[in-house]
């Protein structure tokens, strides 16, 4: 899809981020009443705003699920692609064109399952994609089966009498595979998610936000976390800093959710370095000629 809205007029008193960054006539979304995606899909259209980034510059790529639903709705050069693929999708866009800013939506089933050696190789690259996960714990389009993420102990339909794997940690994943920038924020921290999607736009490399979300109709019924608001407010309460979370006991830590910048290097990204090799091979060809 590319972008395809009339700037010209702004009807009535749409907001000035629907106006500008969305597609009015595919609203209202399909999300469950309460459900954090749309607060996360606006984060990523303020952070657009506030940097100013071209529209006609910007991509916007998702895979499959409740998540990548947000490529339909945000008015940018948009691919809307198979389960899993996003970053490989992602990664092809990057290398053709890389004066343009890719930004990949996907949610925690669709990144760190199917997706999971996609993500890893682009973190390992250290290309310059920015990576948006809509982390809710559980696989919401299909009926609340588990995914890598969800809590050991809490339910799913595929997981009636609990799950017993280990999930994962998404930014810790990506950044022990050398993700140059890896952050976490949460759909009741507006600010500070926006803040930190800004920041993984500008850097130079790789950079994951996962941004916990909530499901209040699967993941929320199923383990009696109570209303939407009841698990906003969780969030609200358990979330701690890096720096609050290095002087606690793992104790301590249990069940607390770790908001911030998680980890920042700089290394060299993969295009800059890719175009350099064709243009120092192309220059050697010429001197052979």
């Amino acid at each position: 899809m590319v972008n395809t809205g009339d700037m010209s007029v702004n009807p009535g008193n749409t907001s000035t981020l629907v106006y500008k960054y969305m597609r009015p006539e595919h609203l209202p979304h399909i999300w469950c009443p309460g459900c954090g995606n749309g607060i996360i899909m606006r984060d990523v259209a303020q952070a657009i705003e506030n940097l100013g980034l071209s529209r006609n510059k910007t991509v916007i790529v998702s895979g499959i699920g409740c998540s990548s639903r947000a490529a339909g709705y945000l008015d940018f050069n948009t691919i809307h692609t198979t389960h899993g693929r996003a970053i490989a999708f992602a990664t092809g866009i990057k290398l053709a064109n890389p004066e343009l800013e890719v930004i990949v939506l996907a949610g925690d089933g669709d990144i760190s399952a199917i997706g999971g050696n996609h993500l890893i190789h682009a973190a390992r690259r250290n290309i310059g994609l920015t990576v948006v996960v809509f982390n809710n714990e559980i696989y919401g389009m299909t009926g609340g089966q588990s995914s890598p993420t969800t809590p050991r102990g809490d339910y799913g339909t595929t997981a009636p009498y609990g799950n017993f794997d280990r999930s994962f940690d998404i930014a810790g994943l990506a950044y022990g595979a050398g993700a140059s920038y890896a952050a976490r924020g949460s759909a009741y921290h507006v600010q500070q998610t926006i803040s930190l999607i800004q920041e993984g736009i500008r850097h130079q490399g790789f950079s994951i936000i996962d941004v916990a979300s909530v499901c209040p109709t699967y993941y929320g019924r199923k383990n009696h976390k109570g209303s939407a608001v009841d698990m906003m407010k969780w969030q609200k309460e358990n979330a701690v800093t890096q720096e609050q979370a290095n002087k606690m006991t793992p104790d301590e830590l249990r069940g607390k959710l770790i908001i911030g910048l998680l980890h920042q290097v700089q290394y060299p990204e993969f295009t800059y370095e890719y175009e350099k090799l064709i243009h120092r091979l192309a220059k050697e060809r010429e001197a052979n000629e």
